[in-house]
């Protein structure tokens, strides 16, 4: 087994969409980043790849780089998903703590959970999910966020279901 843990934090941004989870949500403000700026999806890409010893997201995916303006943040996951199938490894959880004024998570914490679990090819109760606020600190106006991960060692013949599952999925998807 391995562990790997992850942490982002955006401030958040007037003119921009709100993402958390790849979920949109309503609010006036969105987390400014040079992708999409879902603090909760790079916080798991970093967890899922801080647990196989791989570079991080700023590595992968570089800030400077004009190619990830504004790029949907489920592309760094699930390169980092597939990094993690190539080490022989698959997800076993996720845990993650969001820490935010607003908008309130409770609400959209169902549909967030089973969106990343989508992602990652898991069952739902594969995905915790707790949303804090920040309590007297100075975080009106930042996100953040920290994942653990637990990733378990897969036989081939797994992974190999694993991937096609995920190429099924992924198929579906862009036919929606």
């Amino acid at each position: 087994m391995r562990i790997g843990h992850g942490f982002d934090s955006h401030e958040f941004r007037a003119g921009i969409s709100l993402k958390i989870g790849g979920i949109t949500l309503a609010h006036d403000q969105g987390l400014g980043g040079h992708s999409d700026g879902d603090v909760l999806l790079h916080a798991i890409t970093d967890a899922l790849l801080g647990a196989i010893a791989a570079p991080d997201i700023g590595a992968l995916f570089p800030p400077a780089d004009a190619k990830w303006k504004g790029a949907d943040s489920a592309v760094f996951l699930r390169e980092a998903l597939k990094r993690v199938r190539d080490a022989g490894y698959g997800v076993a959880n996720i845990d993650a703590s969001l820490i935010l004024a607003a908008p309130k998570i409770g609400p959209h914490a169902g549909a967030i959970r089973a969106r990343v679990a989508e992602l990652l090819g898991v069952a739902g109760d594969c995905v915790g999910l707790k949303a804090k606020t920040p309590e007297g600190l100075s975080l009106e106006n930042t996100a953040v966020a920290h994942v653990v991960s637990l990733l378990e060692k897969r036989p081939a013949k797994k992974l190999t279901a694993d991937r096609a599952r995920a190429k099924s999925k992924k198929k579906k998807s862009k036919k929606r």
